[in-house]
């Protein structure tokens, strides 16, 4: 099993408390701790708003991390989970991304989906299309980049991009391209738009779930005619971990102290359900045992958020200890 970090930019109030001229140092610490530790791949979130509900606290901008990490690290990989495709224009998005590349020396990794959180689209003022037509977005811009990307110019005369000899110099250092994570688990279009492009999926870690939309990804690769065995596949997941079930409750509380100031209590407890609920909850053994059965079934990429990331690395260090050895 390979291991990613999330690290902490403030999406889902991850960064409360902490100066805003103090945030990038919070950042930039745990991704060098993570580059110089047991993880493969360091990833943010493309949100402009925060979760659970839109507050004043800071988020800050996927692609201008991944520049910024890429600076600063030597080794990870530097991911998004996920880019919107329908915030950027592919070509240009395609242009950032390979710059990006060139910065870490080949080490990004593209996540890509067709985007979900209305708030932010229409506060942007992207609208809010219908999903079909956010995943018709998807599967344009997802040609244009593998284009960009392979041949150095992108052309298409799509229904809702069209570009024409769109050159994208210098390439990705990555050979192919960058690797493509195509994000969700939409049955019917995102997994079979995975099956035609994508190296990596990214869907849901609960295992029955897992194991369904697993067998639907299956069955769109014999569909288009790829093979279903070379598709990585990741799920996302919450930790709160401790010693003891007495250390990880009150990792759990923290969550609502340290939030509820900023999104309310309703609200805060609906995060903190997040992790409460999540195979990553519980003590290193718990953790492992879910965890390794979600691997059996297939998932062999797990990528971890923990929410107190910013304040308090021993989490992050137990699990280093304890799980990370325990999967690998």
């Amino acid at each position: 099993m390979r291991f990613g970090l999330f690290v902490p930019q403030g999406w889902r109030h991850d960064l409360v408390g902490i100066d805003p001229k103090d945030q990038w140092a919070t950042m930039k610490g745990l991704a060098q701790h993570a580059d110089a530790g047991p993880w493969e791949s360091i990833w943010v979130y493309d949100h402009f708003h925060t979760v659970p509900v839109p507050t004043d606290e800071a988020t800050h901008e996927a692609w201008t991390l991944m520049s910024a990490f890429g600076a600063v690290t030597e080794r990870v990989r530097l991911g998004q989970m996920c880019t919107c495709m329908s915030y950027r224009n592919p070509a240009y998005l395609a242009k950032v991304a390979a710059t990006c590349d060139v910065v870490s020396g080949g080490r990004v990794e593209m996540g890509i989906g067709a985007g979900w959180y209305e708030h932010e689209w229409r506060a942007y003022g992207y609208g809010f299309p219908p999903a079909r037509e956010r995943l018709r977005m998807l599967d344009e811009g997802v040609q244009i980049m593998r284009q960009a990307w392979t041949e150095g110019r992108a052309s298409l005369d799509g229904q809702h991009y069209q570009v024409d000899g769109a050159i994208v110099r210098p390439l990705p250092l990555q050979e192919g391209g960058i690797p493509l994570w195509i994000a969700g688990g939409g049955e019917k279009v995102t997994l079979k738009i995975a099956a035609k492009y994508a190296q990596y999926t990214n869907f849901v870690g609960v295992q029955d779930e897992f194991v369904r939309k697993s067998e639907l990804l299956k069955g769109h690769c014999e569909t288009v005619g790829t093979d279903f065995d070379a598709i990585v596949r990741s799920s996302n997941f919450n930790v709160a971990i401790g010693e003891t079930e007495a250390e990880v409750e009150k990792r759990l509380q923290d969550i609502v102290t340290r939030v509820q100031p900023a999104v309310g209590e309703e609200a805060a407890q609906r995060l903190q359900g997040q992790f409460r609920d999540s195979p990553a909850c519980g003590t290193p053994a718990q953790v492992v045992e879910r965890l390794g059965a979600l691997r059996e079934a297939g998932m062999t990429y797990g990528i971890f958020n923990f929410s107190e990331a910013a304040y308090d690395r021993a989490g992050i260090e137990l699990f280093e200890r304890e799980v990370i050895p325990a999967l690998r």
